[in-house]
């Protein structure tokens, strides 16, 4: 069985995150960067905050849209680990994400398990 690419690996992680954001979150990140580190993934996701966290920012609500994006962020995180660990075939130690409401950028840092 061939092995896939560091680069098919980053691509894969970038479409199945993309769709996870537009199945789950109702919100189709406008871009997806994915690379690889020795033991970390680092995964930027562009336009990425939902239109009920837009509303909330538009209506002078800031607090709110954050707490709503906590709860976005902790309701999906099981998702993206299981997604991940399947596409690399590893175990993911763990699984970090911030989103920046005014940039509507989220990051994702994904810390591997070593396997020895």
């Amino acid at each position: 069985m061939i092995q896939p690419t560091i680069g098919q690996l980053e691509t894969e992680i970038s479409d199945k995150v993309k769709n996870l954001y537009h199945q789950r979150l109702g919100q189709l990140p406008s871009q997806i960067i994915c690379h690889f580190f020795d033991t970390e993934i680092i995964i930027s996701l562009e336009n990425s905050i939902t239109p009920v966290e837009e509303t909330l920012l538009q209506g002078g609500y800031e607090n709110l849209a954050e707490q709503v994006r906590s709860y976005l962020d902790k309701l999906i995180k099981p998702q993206l680990k299981k997604t991940i660990e399947e596409i690399i075939g590893k175990p993911v130690l763990n699984l970090m994400t911030n989103t920046n409401l005014v940039t509507r950028r989220t990051g994702i840092i994904v810390i591997l398990k070593s396997v020895n």
